[in-house]
């Protein structure tokens, strides 16, 4: 059955375990995008999706794709895209562009889901030093990037954009390497897609996932993760030699 939301920030989610099978993981309905719900929902691997005109919608995927940071497959092609430097990257240098380019219509999607209360709902979340960014750039311009949140060792990545080829698969692999050297344990990746199965994503049960993010949501990171020195920009060339 699908749950709604009382309107307080501080009502509960319902158990994930109890999401609909179709449209699979929608959980529940209403409530809010401020910093306090967010922040509960993805302590339980709970994210918003919605689309204009449409009510917030929570869910809950079952199975869920994660990808572990020291597991990104780095193809030959992109190994040889790296080395030869014609990116740089850097982490939060500039997380409104980011944002603001993922959530531009695509001719492919049809629109976008990232209304413009979303934007500024994770723009809030980045203030508070919840939501990061990740860019690749070209020539000084930015070429590609994701943003996403991070909690405990856990990166919950919510959409990325290219406007040159490999950029964003580029903002993505020093995002990983960061992740890796921090102790991250899982970036989520929601739900399957070819393209981040491609880059070594796998699906788990979300009973699994459910686990794993309980056992992690909670530890620390090690390093100086985010500190502002990763902001860049920096050659790929002499990061993945």
């Amino acid at each position: 059955m699908l749950f709604q939301l009382a309107s307080r920030p501080t009502a509960p989610f319902p158990d994930p375990a109890l999401a609909e099978t179709e449209p699979n993981g929608l959980l529940a309905v209403g409530g809010d995008l401020s910093p306090q719900r967010l922040r509960s929902a993805y302590r339980l691997g709970i994210f918003p999706w919605y689309g204009a005109g449409q009510p917030i919608l929570w869910w809950s995927p079952d199975p869920r794709l994660v990808l572990f940071p020291d597991r990104l497959r780095i193809s030959r092609s992109l190994r040889k895209t790296l080395r030869r430097g014609a990116f740089t990257v850097s982490l939060d240098r500039d997380f409104g562009a980011v944002i603001r380019a993922c959530a531009a219509p695509r001719a492919d999607a049809g629109g976008t889901w990232i209304v413009p209360a979303m934007a500024r709902a994770y723009e809030r979340l980045h203030v508070l030093g919840l939501a990061h960014s990740a860019e690749a750039w070209r020539g000084g311009e930015l070429a590609g990037g994701l943003y996403g949140v991070a909690m405990g060792r856990v990166f919950f990545g919510e959409s990325m954009f290219s406007r040159a080829s490999d950029a964003s698969k580029v903002a993505l692999a020093y995002l990983a390497r960061c992740l890796s050297a921090w102790g991250y344990a899982l970036i989520d990746c929601q739900v399957y897609t070819p393209h981040l199965a491609s880059l070594g994503a796998v699906e788990m049960p979300r009973a699994e996932f459910q686990r794993r993010l309980a056992e992690a949501i909670d530890q620390p990171v090690a390093g100086h993760a985010w500190d502002a020195r990763f902001r860049g920009p920096a050659p790929t060339g002499a990061l993945f030699d």
